[in-house]
């Protein structure tokens, strides 16, 4: 009988899925302790958790176009202007046109902003935090202009706003929706956590949130499945090497960002038409930074900005919800036993300072926990912000950046 060998790299794969998986399951198993210990059931209700959806798309979307951007070797500091624009274009489109259109509209305005980007960093080597802060402001200003131009005297309109245009649609899912709803009430064991993200996601689900997360499995699978996402990658990884193999390296660092600011305006869209029912010139809010925020936490993986968004999501959607300091408080306790748990790896891995710095920070949470009954509604507001640097600041040695991710290129250079 001939037997095939399967390499160390396809053993290492496959034990890292199922790590993955176990430590996915780990999480919920404890989500669903704190929530019986805290009594707080709202933390993983069909409501709480469908505003943490909400609240993870915009981010979700502006982190896979950060994704497409770096992993051609450009840095989109750009994300959050590019957002800005595709709000105005979703009002402007969807006022006159319909939703679709807004969507396609949205889409096209990011677009242009990333285009401004790619011509400063590709074709003039500017540096691409200049550049990309210089987008951000671009962004800002002009988003202001537009409306005052566009939308003031318009019915629902006004300088600095527009109200009244079409929204995509959303649907229930019969049966399904009121099922985990019914389970979810019932406050089980893990079962009624699950039920309650099952009901999340079937009730009320905008045909735009769809659309957001089948752009996650098509990133995947174009960049890591195709040829095509194979030299795109190669530009961000050596693109000295790609241009020896004929991979048109400036062709692709375009293409890459303007789909990188396409992505970043259906973030906008999604903030227009979903999460509000209308546009407000600013409306963004710092999330086209914390996109980029989840792009580095996930390691520039499309399944890892998936975690990181809906992480920064729900912070980000119970801050809307009444009563969200009760949310908030139990968070802390979560916090503080999964903090326990990454010192006990560190140490395991041999870096005690490190498990030393994240168990003090593991203490402090649970301290505050006991010390208080709630958290201060000023403070739930900035919970988004302070998960994004916490995360960022105990998540940073394990990631690892595409290696010529904002470094300057011109063709015919020396590697």
């Amino acid at each position: 009988m001939s037997t095939t060998a399967v390499s160390p790299e396809v053993i290492r794969a496959r034990l890292a899925r199922h790590v993955v998986w176990l430590v996915a399951l780990a999480v919920l198993v404890t989500v669903s302790l704190v929530r019986l210990w805290t009594g707080v059931d709202r933390m993983t209700a069909p409501g709480t958790l469908r505003m943490a959806i909400i609240g993870a798309c915009p981010i979700l979307l502006a982190g896979l176009g950060g994704l497409w951007a770096e992993r051609a070797g450009v840095v989109n500091i750009g994300l959050e202007g590019q957002m800005l624009l595709g709000t105005w274009g979703a009002a402007f489109f969807a006022y006159h046109y319909g939703a679709w259109a807004g969507v396609a509209g949205a889409a096209a305005m990011g677009l242009i902003g990333g285009l401004l980007h790619a011509v400063a960093t590709v074709t003039f080597g500017v540096d691409h935090i200049i550049s990309g802060v210089a987008v951000n402001m671009i962004g800002l200003g002009a988003v202001g202009f537009l409306a005052s131009m566009f939308f003031t005297d318009l019915d629902g309109g006004g300088p600095r706003k527009l109200s009244g245009y079409d929204t995509p649609p959303e649907f229930t899912v019969p049966w399904v929706s009121d099922g985990a709803s019914s389970l979810a009430g019932k406050h089980w064991f893990v079962v009624s956590d699950l039920a309650g993200l099952v009901g999340g996601l079937t009730t009320r689900l905008s045909a735009l949130t769809v659309l957001t997360f089948a752009l996650v499995g098509l990133t995947a699978w174009v960049l890591w499945r195709t040829p095509f996402g194979l030299r795109l990658r190669s530009c961000g990884e050596n693109p000295q090497a790609a241009e020896t193999l004929g991979v048109d390296v400036y062709r692709y660092k375009y293409l890459a960002t303007a789909i990188s600011g396409a992505f970043a305006g259906l973030g906008g869209a999604y903030l227009a038409m979903v999460a509000a029912s209308a546009f407000t010139a600013g409306q963004t809010g710092g999330r086209g930074y914390i996109g980029l925020a989840s792009m580095i936490f996930g390691n520039w993986r499309p399944s890892g900005v998936l975690a990181g968004s809906l992480m920064f999501g729900y912070t980000d959607g119970i801050a809307l919800l009444s009563g969200a300091g009760s949310i908030v408080h139990a968070l802390l306790l979560l916090i503080a036993i999964l903090l326990v748990a990454y010192a006990a790896v560190k140490l395991r891995r041999g870096e005690p300072v490190a498990a030393l710095v994240i168990g003090a920070i593991s203490l402090g949470a649970f301290v505050w926990y006991l010390a208080a009954d709630s958290v201060d509604a000023s403070f739930t507001g900035m919970t988004p912000y302070v998960v994004t640097l916490f995360v960022l600041a105990v998540a940073s040695q394990r990631l690892r950046m595409p290696a010529a991710d904002g470094k300057p290129y011109r063709r015919g250079g020396a590697g």
